[in-house]
């Protein structure tokens, strides 16, 4: 097949635009989840992770020549889609037709990702600092070395494009790359998923270079009991434990206790008027049965009182 690059026909922006509209609706319609690269003013990227991977493009010498036209074709909305993937970023970009670009990129290397970690040990906190950038510059240097960092190498990328162009990477390839720094500025742990490591590893050995100490405190900085019984309103022993537990004193027997003790009493009472001997228990009586709950003969205690009476 042969392509005449020197005369092919200028398509505006506005047209492919639409070309490409129409291209995203077929494949909504199919279920694919549509995810285009939007650059809001001239930066392309804005945070720490975003600008990293574009400062590393712009070490690939060899393809100097193309990642201008790559920037002009991101920042005017012609990425339609790019999905990044663990060791794979797949891309569709609007030029005369749409094209399918990919981009392949190996994993760290183990030996690597040890000596990353390694380095990086003790230098970040937390996952939120990993991810927004806030730690050493120290760090930073060491996971944007060119060869032996987080940021792949040429060497390390393998690029294809649908397009009639004979270069590795074309302006559509070169437009992907850029709108990978957009989108890392937005999700920067997609980094760390398309190079095929965990970050949180980073943060799993942030304490590893720690060193242990080794020294008791110091006596000033040691709170004696009376100090802690004074903060604390507690009482110490003098050996230092905790004091024997007191047992509460034992409470009288209310409710249920009560009530069948002034049944038990009526229940005597009963039997005496059957056998015509008995009386009426009176209400002061009731009373005392009642206070009386907790005894342990409460039938002994209501004759007494109906003797009385």
């Amino acid at each position: 097949m042969y392509y005449d690059y020197g005369y092919r026909p200028y398509v505006p922006v506005a047209t492919r635009r639409r070309q490409a509209e129409r291209e995203m609706a077929k494949l909504r319609k199919k279920g694919h989840t549509v995810s285009p690269v939007v650059i809001e003013g001239r930066a392309i990227a804005r945070t720490f992770w975003g600008k990293a991977w574009c400062d590393n493009l712009e070490r690939y010498s060899d393809y100097e020549n193309r990642l201008p036209r790559g920037r002009t074709y991101v920042r005017n909305g012609s990425v339609v889609d790019l999905q990044i993937a663990a060791g794979e970023v797949k891309a569709a970009v609007s030029g005369s037709h749409l094209y399918k670009v990919a981009v392949k990129v190996s994993a760290v290397p183990k030996a690597r990702w040890n000596s990353i970690c390694k380095d990086s040990a003790g230098a970040i906190d937390s996952l939120v600092e990993l991810l927004q950038g806030r730690f050493s510059k120290g760090v930073m240097e060491r996971i944007c070395q060119q060869r032996t960092g987080l940021f792949p190498s040429p060497d390390e990328i393998r690029l294809s494009c649908s397009c009639p162009d004979w270069a590795s990477m074309c302006k559509h390839v070169a437009a992907v790359l850029y709108g990978i720094g957009a989108r890392l500025d937005e999700r920067p742990e997609l980094l760390f998923k398309l190079r095929e490591v965990d970050e949180k590893e980073l943060i799993a050995r942030a304490g590893t270079g720690l060193p242990l100490a080794k020294k008791a405190p110091a006596a000033a900085k040691v709170l004696a009991g009376s100090d802690l019984s004074e903060i604390f309103g507690l009482e110490m022993a003098e050996n230092g434990s905790a004091p024997e537990s007191t047992p509460a004193p034992a409470k009288p027997a209310k409710g249920r206790r009560a009530r069948k003790a002034v049944a038990m009493a009526a229940d005597e009472v009963s039997a005496t008027k059957s056998k015509g001997k008995g009386r009426r228990l009176s209400s002061s009586t009731k009373r005392k049965a009642l206070k009386s709950g907790g005894q342990k003969n409460p039938k002994k205690k209501a004759k007494k009182q109906e003797a009385a009476s």
